[in-house]
C-alpha cells in the first residue's frame, strides 16, 4: 500500500476517533506528499519510496527542532511538538540500532580507504547513500567523526 493511500486511511480514523493531535501530524504528511506532487518534480502519478522517505525525515527533523526550542519557554507545545514527530516517525523504515550502524559504517571506511577527518566526506556520501532512511546524518556524521578522529 502506497503511503498516500495509507495516510488518507489514518486521516478517517483519526477523524473518526477525534483524535485532533494525530491528525494535525497526518495533515502535515498529506500536504507534504500533495506538494510533492504538484512541485512537478516527479514525472509519475506514484511518488518514488525515497522521496517519502525523504519527506517523512525532514517532517520529523523539524518537529524535534521545534521542540528544542520550545523546551524552555513553553514544555507543552514541545510535548506536543515530539509527539507529532512521533506520529510521523511511524511512517519511517525502522531505525539500525547504534551497534549496527558503527559497523556498517567501519565497513565503508575500510572499503573507501579513509584513515583520516580529510576522508569524512567521501564516507559521509557513501553512508548516506547506503543507510538512507534507516539512519539520520547527524547520527552518521557523529559515528564517522568518532571513528575517524
Amino acid at each position: 500500500m502506497s503511503l498516500e493511500i495509507q495516510i488518507n486511511n489514518d486521516i478517517k480514523k483519526a477523524m473518526l476517533a477525534k483524535d485532533k493531535k494525530a491528525l494535525e501530524a497526518l495533515r502535515a504528511i498529506k500536504a507534504g506528499l500533495l506538494l510533492i506532487k504538484t512541485g512537478g518534480d516527479i514525472n509519475s502519478e506514484e511518488i518514488p519510496v525515497n522521496i517519502e522517505v525523504q519527506l517523512l525525515q525532514k517532517l520529523v527533523k523539524q518537529r524535534k527542532e521545534s521542540a528544542e526550542m520550545y523546551a524552555k519557554e513553553r514544555p507543552e507545545m514541545a510535548e506536543e511538538e515530539l509527539f507529532q514527530a512521533s506520529i510521523i516517525g511511524k511512517y519511517l523504515p525502522e531505525q539500525i540500532g547504534n551497534d549496527e550502524l558503527k559497523s556498517i559504517i567501519e565497513g565503508i571506511i575500510a572499503q573507501t580507504g579513509a584513515n583520516s577527518m580529510k576522508d569524512m566526506g567521501k564516507v559521509m556520501g557513501m553512508a548516506s547513500k547506503s543507510l538512507e532512511g534507516k539512519a539520520d546524518n547527524k547520527s552518521i556524521s557523529s559515528i564517522v567523526k568518532e571513528l575517524l578522529g
